[in-house]
């Protein structure tokens, strides 16, 4: 599932592409997508709105529209987007569309059906819940080095567990924890009140940092309106992760073999001793 850099990525992407213009039509052709309009509503809510700017809050992608609209779009296991002319066929699983004057359009493609839509007014986004009971940004001032030892002193879940929670921490998934653990020297499975502070300062600046790098190294390529995923930063096949599915290889720090285990139904990777339970 995209994390907080990949659907950053996206997000920023469509805003190169497709800000400013005017969703002529719109289609939704899996009812499930946004469960709750019907695809007549969900076309007459955004038909003639201009698209005004895209962002992100967790991972999902607001697409805010003319008139104090907002679409939320969460990409799930495989949600995309692309761009296409109106000489070029829908693929696949396409689940929605948006039709702009020039005669091209935006396509939702979704091969998992796990995606999801959902059209608010812009002022009540934050009473969504799907977005309220989401945690600070990570890059936010509320996000504070305070804020995540406090999360961390008041729980024994197991420290791994604690950081996919998007209650406690917004927008890591399996591979940023990872990273960002093993960058601060801690084992996935440790009680996360046994953090101390200075580790959990640690953590929170590993956080930041691998979160940060990811965005930049995804939008130094260049933009593909056709395939805008395509800038996602793609560290496992270029070598670029620390530890995530690096099992049995040697630990870039001290060449001890990486570990898997399983927790909580995930693949867990660390390195046993630069990350000493």
């Amino acid at each position: 599932m995209p994390e907080l850099p990949e659907v950053e990525i996206v997000a920023r992407s469509l805003e190169e592409a497709v800000s400013g213009r005017l969703i002529e039509a719109a289609m939704l052709h899996r009812e499930k997508l946004a469960p709750a309009f019907p695809p007549t509503q969900f076309s007459t809510r955004l038909k003639g709105r201009r698209i005004e700017y895209i962002s992100r809050r967790g991972k999902h992608i607001l697409i805010k529209l003319e008139g104090e609209v907002t679409l939320v779009v969460h990409l799930r296991m495989s949600g995309r987007f692309i761009l296409l002319g109106a000489d070029e066929e829908n693929p696949a699983f396409t689940h929605a569309e948006f039709f702009f004057p020039d005669e091209q359009r935006l396509v939702f493609q979704d091969q998992r059906h796990f995606g999801y839509m959902n059209i608010s007014d812009t002022g009540k986004v934050c009473e969504l819940p799907e977005i309220a009971k989401l945690a600070p940004e990570p890059f936010s001032d509320a996000f504070s080095r305070a804020y995540l030892k406090n999360v961390l002193q008041h729980t024994r879940r197991p420290l791994k567990d604690l950081l996919l929670d998007q209650t406690k921490v917004c927008g890591l998934g399996n591979i940023y924890a990872a990273e960002a653990m093993f960058r601060s020297r801690l084992h996935p499975q440790k009680s996360s009140n046994m953090v101390s502070a200075v580790k959990a300062h640690r953590l929170h600046d590993a956080i930041r940092h691998v979160l940060s790098e990811s965005i930049e190294a995804g939008l130094r390529s260049r933009l593909d309106p056709g395939n805008i995923e395509n800038r996602y930063f793609n560290g496992s096949s270029n070598g670029g992760w620390l530890v995530y599915d690096r099992e049995g290889r040697p630990c870039r720090i001290c060449g001890t073999d990486i570990r898997r285990v399983k927790q909580s139904g995930r693949s867990s990777y660390f390195c046993p001793r630069c990350q000493r339970r």
